[in-house]
């Protein structure tokens, strides 16, 4: 994990534009996460205050630690919906314990590099990750668009309306939040019967303030908190991880996803020793700063101070704003995440890769799970590419001219997935004549491949067959010299000496 002073500074320190752009971004942003933390706190069984503390505390400090500038990172439900049975049976200062050991578990995965686990996560796996993530922002706006009056249709549709006209005149402000201000104040000056940021909970007053969770420190108490402190551990981390992909993408740069495992565990530690729960990146809040021009850490962090701002000095204000404009925000964010082209693909993609995508945005839509439908998704592309290699694999066989003796050869893999038909291309093997077989155009995977070997020699051996193995390759030959029964020096199989 390398620290690059210039680049750092950079990512700070950009133009004026720029700044602006990030400065503007990261209030949208703070207006965004205020229903969300406040919702999360819901699910978790906690007060308010703790996804709202935990959302300032892990912005902030992301932006100062983190790997992926530019990226939201808060309080979040994938996390949330982890801890409520730990809340309920123990309390809420088990929860800040548990955050706070999560927060180690991801530094040390940040140096073990588990990050490099990424490169197992295929494309259609992103793809369907990203489809179902504007599923659920789209569903988890139902619930203030039903039981209302037209007044809040009207408001969403005007809120939209803002949102994809205004950029078309300027794009000097963002047009969320110009819909979230132009919006309030109508709603304010007319006395809308519509529902408000306050309608969802109490707000806090004042600020957070720095405490050790008061829980014992003994064997007990990690044998409690250690299970969810694992589970919020992995999944925050698979989350901010296919985040910082995504956004990787949609700004066509690179970023440090090890520093971003250990900067998302710093963060954890610091939103749970100010009363917040754990958190993760956030694909939304994401979406929407670098749609509304976000793309330095300065974002990041004003997102985390202006939340911070608007808690403890217009907490009153903030509670009046409607929530239809916030709704209108997140189906803009639903609309711009899901990933539209994947649609027309399933026609032009192979089959297996449509069939993974498909896989897991079902699953994850399903459960609302998403380490879940990830883990479906990987499953299925590791299957489908261990068939794909399997039938890279072909066996000839070449009678000698005289009828005295013939051939074999292999070419392709051979691992578990291929042996059966290994053994098989033998079985019919019925003549007295020696049997040799060219490996040279194969190569040997793993101990399956090796033991497939075993058993075609010994039998061949068994009908009185001479046999001898050739031109195995150095990788081959090792694994054959290590794990095979019979002849292990490779001096009767045909192997040189190595």
């Amino acid at each position: 994990m390398t620290f690059d002073l210039p680049t750092y500074r950079r990512q700070w320190l950009a133009d004026g534009a720029a700044a602006r752009r990030d400065i503007l971004a990261g209030i949208v942003v703070a207006l965004a996460l205020i229903p969300e933390a406040i919702g999360f706190s819901i699910i978790a069984g906690v007060d308010p205050r703790v996804g709202l503390y935990a959302s300032v505390a892990i912005a902030i400090t992301i932006a100062l630690i983190g790997g992926r500038p530019g990226m939201i990172s808060a309080a979040t439900a994938a996390v949330a919906v982890l801890v409520g049975p730990l809340v309920r049976a123990h309390g809420v200062e088990y929860l800040f314990a548990a955050t706070i050991l999560m927060g180690l578990i991801q530094i040390v995965a940040g140096l073990l590099r588990l990050d490099l686990l990424m490169q197992f996560v295929s494309r259609s796996v992103i793809t369907g990750f990203v489809n179902a993530l504007a599923i659920l922002i789209f569903l988890a706006q139902l619930p203030q668009l039903t039981g209302v009056g037209w007044e809040t249709y009207a408001m969403v549709a005007g809120g939209l309306a803002i949102i994809y006209a205004l950029p078309r005149v300027t794009t000097a402000i963002p047009s969320p939040l110009v819909a979230i201000l132009v919006l309030s104040g109508v709603s304010i000056a007319l006395g809308l019967p519509v529902r408000t940021v306050g309608d969802m909970g109490r707000l806090p007053e004042g600020l957070p303030s720095l405490a050790w969770p008061n829980v014992p420190l003994t064997l007990d108490t990690l044998r409690i908190v250690l299970p969810y402190s694992l589970a919020m551990a992995a999944v925050g981390l698979l989350e901010s991880l296919l985040t910082a992909q995504i956004v990787d993408d949609m700004t066509d740069t690179d970023s440090d996803k090890r520093r971003e495992c250990a900067g998302q565990g710093g963060a954890n530690i610091v939103a749970a020793l100010f009363g917040g729960m754990g958190g993760c990146a956030m694909i939304g809040q994401s979406v929407i700063n670098v749609t509304s021009g976000g793309r330095g850490r300065l974002s990041t962090f004003v997102a985390g101070a202006f939340l911070l701002f608007l808690l403890a000095v217009l907490g009153p204000f903030v509670g009046r704003v409607p929530m239809p404009a916030l709704v209108a925000v997140m189906v803009m964010v639903s609309i711009g995440t899901f990933s539209w082209n994947s649609i027309a693909n399933l026609r032009r993609h192979p089959p297996t890769s449509s069939v993974v995508m498909l896989t897991t945005v079902a699953v994850v839509v399903a459960t609302r799970d998403l380490s879940l439908g990830v883990a479906a998704g990987v499953l299925l592309s590791g299957i489908f590419f261990a068939g794909k290699v399997q039938r890279m694999f072909a066996v000839e066989r070449i009678a000698a001219p005289d009828a005295a003796g013939v051939t074999y050869r292999v070419t392709g893999e051979i691992f578990f997935a291929s042996v059966d038909r290994f053994t098989r291309a033998f079985q019919a093997e019925t003549g007295t004549g020696p049997v040799v077989i060219d490996v040279a155009g194969a190569h040997f995977w793993d101990i399956s491949g090796v033991g497939a070997l075993d058993k075609i020699v010994a039998r061949l051996r068994r009908d009185g067959r001479t046999v001898e193995v050739i031109g195995y390759n150095r990788a081959s030959a090792d694994l054959i010299d290590r794990f095979a029964l019979h002849d292990k020096t490779g001096v009767e199989l045909g192997l040189a000496p190595h």
